[in-house]
């Protein structure tokens, strides 16, 4: 089985990132760590760099975590992409990090935690950054 955490180069993406790893040695299983962009922004922050990712790949390998990274780039929303990584791996689990924002914020842009939590068939573990 495997943990997947959908990972983003901020304080969510972090907390995410450190919560897969408990649970993944909790569990004994293995991590995938998925970062995704439509690719239709010149930049997005939120679509990991190469200095993002070799962090995450040395912080993985040297606590002896079987881990794979995936960095998706298409022209579907990141929810999407998690759903269908999740039904693919068949995840045990899913673990995304949660931003406050307000309820407005979310009623006009909708949200990808709740895409995520109402579309994977797995449990979900949704955390905050520290001070959120």
């Amino acid at each position: 089985m495997t943990i997947l955490v959908g990972y983003v180069p901020s304080p969510e993406g972090e907390a995410a990132l450190r919560a897969g790893i408990d649970e993944a040695r909790r569990r004994g299983e293995k991590l995938l760590v998925v970062n995704t962009s439509r690719g239709d922004a010149i930049v997005d922050p939120r679509f990991a760099q190469e200095p993002d990712l070799t962090h995450v790949r040395q912080d993985l390998a040297a606590l002896g975590i079987d881990f794979d990274i995936r960095q998706v780039l298409g022209a579907r929303d990141a929810a999407e992409e998690i759903i269908d990584l999740a039904e693919q791996t068949d995840a045990s689990l899913v673990v995304i990090g949660l931003r406050r924002r307000s309820a407005v914020g979310k009623l006009i842009m909708g949200s990808a935690a709740q895409q995520i939590l109402l579309g994977v068939g797995c449990p979900v573990l949704a955390v905050k950054a520290e001070g959120q």
